[in-house]
């Protein structure tokens, strides 16, 4: 059955997205603010548009209407007078146009075409039309005044003397754009016209993205998520409080209360966990006692029973009661011994694995079994004696079925796995799970060992989750069974303390 369409993109978005609270904050509130940067930044950038077209067209048209009285100016002069005129002008001044007769057109280097400089030149080429008729060809244009040529000889603009160009242009402390223009008001008579804009930088009025404005943002967007830090690490810092409190109580430790403080949703929250942990805490210390006074108190009526059968006349009946009563007994010896083994009071301390899977095997090694060693110096933080009988269970069952017993030990991202592999006959796949389970015997563990409860399993799996790791059992491909046991090469909540497992639960581990 194929994965819905919706599931498979809910799948990828949560891959993308961080994986704390914390960082789904920040990234959420990083995204508003620079959706909404955006939006506000386009509806600027749209007004600023509106305004400079409005007024670079305003401003061209003034500069058309001066453009226009300066042709007629000339048009009107005495052929002989013209260049006299243009020279007294450039010497002294009187005009805001850099002015040059030619006997044609003047190449011009054009700057790219903008929507605001063609917003210009298209005003100026409909004022000058509209206003003087008569005129032969009209040009106008932008460009940068070193790739100005202002006479058809090739004279350029930064050839001139500084006193004859000052008053029309505009190059330092920045070059602005120029204003070109070129009428030919008679055949053959071309008269150019250069000149800066009222406002020289008017490119830069519809530019939303100017430096300040790009401070000013970037400034808002960096205040925004450190504040945004500090609250969400003040939200998220009692959530993780909780979560190692629950992950902990889960365990069978019994952590310290978490501490009711922050907001009223987040003490409420804290107050209900800790009610809660109470009356579990108090429930189970009950039902332990309750466990640990009626195993001890059927041993006496079973001793009872057993002594009272020695008077049956009826060997066979006699045998009948002797079996069910050594079963009913070595029933309640289980439960106690599962108490015992579970319920440990103990520090966590450092643990040299190495040192112990060696001190564990040694017996079975003097006796001559085939215990294979590979393990590496490796510490972890546990519980010693814990840890001894978890893995003392497992070595004893891989000795006691199989005989040849493979031990290794890997460590990796911060977890170490104990491997405990056999050569015996192995396990059904059905049953792996199964015998984890109270007083769960297979038949052939019953025709290798005749006697033992069947807790040894649990009560190791029990100790491991207990530690944060966990036990789990599978065939090996070669035949045989391997154990393997993970946990966690540092305690899961950092510091040494008197903590308690939790007894060996009535059910599946």
């Amino acid at each position: 059955m194929s994965t819905p369409a919706w599931t498979r993109r809910l799948a990828w978005t949560e891959r993308l997205l961080p994986r704390t609270l914390r960082g789904r904050i920040m990234l959420t509130m990083a995204a508003g603010v620079l959706v909404s940067q955006l939006l506000g930044l386009a509806l600027w950038a749209w007004q600023l548009n509106e305004t400079a077209q409005r007024e670079a067209a305003q401003a061209a048209r003034q500069l058309a209407l001066s453009a226009v009285g300066a042709t007629r100016f000339f048009s009107d002069l005495p052929v002989q007078y013209r260049p006299l005129l243009i020279e007294q002008l450039r010497t002294m001044g009187g005009t805001r146009f850099f002015l040059s007769l030619n006997r044609g057109r003047v190449p011009v280097t054009p700057l790219p075409e903008t929507t605001l400089l063609r917003t210009v030149t298209t005003q100026v080429l409909r004022t000058l039309r509209a206003e003087q008729s008569g005129l032969v060809s009209v040009d106008a244009a932008f460009s940068w005044a070193e790739d100005l040529a202002v006479t058809d000889d090739g004279r350029m603009l930064g050839d001139m003397p500084d006193r004859w160009v000052e008053g029309a242009t505009l190059l330092l402390p920045r070059p602005a754009p120029l204003l070109v223009i070129q009428i030919e008001f008679e055949p053959g008579g071309w008269l150019m016209l250069v000149t800066t804009m009222p406002d020289p930088y008017f490119l830069d009025n519809a530019n939303p993205l100017t430096r300040d404005r790009v401070l000013l943002y970037t400034a808002t967007l960096v205040t925004v998520l450190l504040l945004v830090l500090v609250v969400a690490r003040n939200l998220t810092r009692p959530l993780q409080r909780l979560a190692d409190a629950a992950s902990a109580f889960g365990q069978g430790r019994h952590p310290n209360p978490v501490p009711e403080r922050g907001t009223v949703e987040l003490r409420r929250t804290a107050r209900a966990f800790n009610d809660m942990q109470g009356h579990l805490q108090r429930f189970m210390e009950d039902r332990e006692r309750l466990f640990r006074s009626i195993s001890h108190d059927l041993k006496t009526p079973i001793m009872r029973l057993k002594l009272r059968t020695e008077l049956l006349d009826d060997d066979a009946v006699r045998a009948d009661f002797h079996e069910d009563l050594d079963e009913l007994d070595m029933m309640v010896k289980g439960a106690l011994q599962t108490v015992k083994d579970s319920d440990i009071h103990e520090n966590l301390s450092e643990v040299r694995l190495d040192r112990l899977l060696d001190a564990l095997t040694a017996p079975a090694r003097a006796h001559g079994a085939a215990i294979t060693l590979d393990v590496p110096p490796v510490t972890v933080w546990g519980k010693p004696l814990a840890l001894k009988r978890a893995l003392g269970n497992l070595l004893d069952n891989a000795v006691r079925y199989a005989g040849d017993v493979e031990v290794s030990v890997r460590h990796e991202a911060g977890r170490v796995s104990v491997v405990v592999r056999d050569h015996g006959p192995g396990l059904p796949e059905a049953s792996l799970e199964e015998v984890f389970e109270p007083y769960v015997r297979l038949e052939h563990g019953r025709e290798a060992y005749g006697e033992g409860s069947g807790l040894g399993l649990g009560i190791a799996r029990d100790i491991v989750r207990a530690h944060g790791g966990e036990l789990t059992v599978a065939n090996a491909p070669g035949g045989g069974l391997v154990a393997t046991a993970v946990v966690p090469e540092r305690a899961p909540f950092g510091h040494a303390g008197e903590v308690r497992m939790a007894p060996l639960s009535q059910g599946p581990a």
